[in-house]
């Protein structure tokens, strides 16, 4: 069987000895967009714009320190605390996404306190845009081949050819394509229906589906930890829930106070 050959240089351009890598580009993009749409729920809500820019600076502050500290600690403490001046070297790669989360959230305590702006009231607006930033990082994934799936034969597989010529599952597209539907899923919801007057719901309904989704592809993911053992779990999975866990009790608790 023929599958599709993934090839693609992960330099997007390079001018003058400067290279632009689709990573960074699309992580960029990630931030502009939810910047975005941060700033047509401020407008919807008519809460002051001028917050955005001292609200991007925590958030892109907290994702890269709480990302880069997460992979270093989560996915090989071994290393980074033998070498701990690596950990400051984040342009050789390594973020986690569940440290990103922890870091944003951190990230955006700090803020709520300064600006006196509600905690949950942010966060569930902030769910809305971290889904479509999820969309843009797991796609700057698969542009650099990497947090590949398992060798498969299935007809939608993809060979990695910069990894190596097995057939594989596009993990990095099934997660990207997960973000961006709980993306419009929970935009939809914010539109149409009365979940953003219920406080703690939508990010509640974002960390259960985004977890659900994180935790079921993993399944068939390459495993990334430096360490591995015979549980049935990875570190991925193992991560993902506790955050699963804080999500049902904010829609329990959501449910409960719309119930009184």
């Amino acid at each position: 069987m023929e599958f599709f050959t993934w090839d693609v240089n992960p330099v997007l351009i390079e001018l003058f000895g400067l290279k632009i890598h689709w990573y960074g580009a699309l992580f960029a993009t990630a931030i502009f967009s939810g910047l975005q749409v941060m700033k047509w729920i401020f407008q919807q809500e008519k809460v002051k714009l001028e917050l955005l820019d001292s609200l991007l600076m925590y958030c892109v502050f907290g994702i890269i320190v709480g990302a880069r500290l997460g992979h270093c600690l989560f996915y090989d403490p071994e290393f980074y605390l033998s070498n701990p001046l690596k950990i400051l070297a984040i342009w050789e790669g390594g973020l986690a996404s569940h440290g990103g989360g922890l870091g944003v959230i951190l990230a955006v305590y700090f803020f709520q306190r300064k600006y006196k702006v509600e905690y949950l009231w942010l966060l569930d607006r902030l769910a809305i845009a971290t889904a479509l930033f999820g969309f843009f990082v797991r796609f700057a994934n698969f542009m650099n081949s990497e947090i590949i799936g398992i060798q498969t034969d299935v007809p939608w597989a993809v060979v990695f050819a910069r990894i190596d010529l097995l057939p594989r599952h596009p993990a990095q597209l099934y997660e990207s394509l997960s973000y961006l539907s709980i993306f419009i899923a929970l935009i939809l919801l914010y539109r149409f229906s009365n979940i953003s007057k219920q406080s703690g719901a939508l990010l509640g309904a974002f960390l259960c589906l985004v977890f659900t989704a994180r935790f079921s592809i993993e399944f068939i993911k390459v495993k990334q930890a430096a360490y591995t053992g015979e549980v049935w779990i990875n570190t991925g999975q193992a991560l993902s829930i506790p955050f699963f866990v804080v999500g049902v009790f904010l829609l329990l608790r959501a449910w409960k106070k719309s119930r009184v």
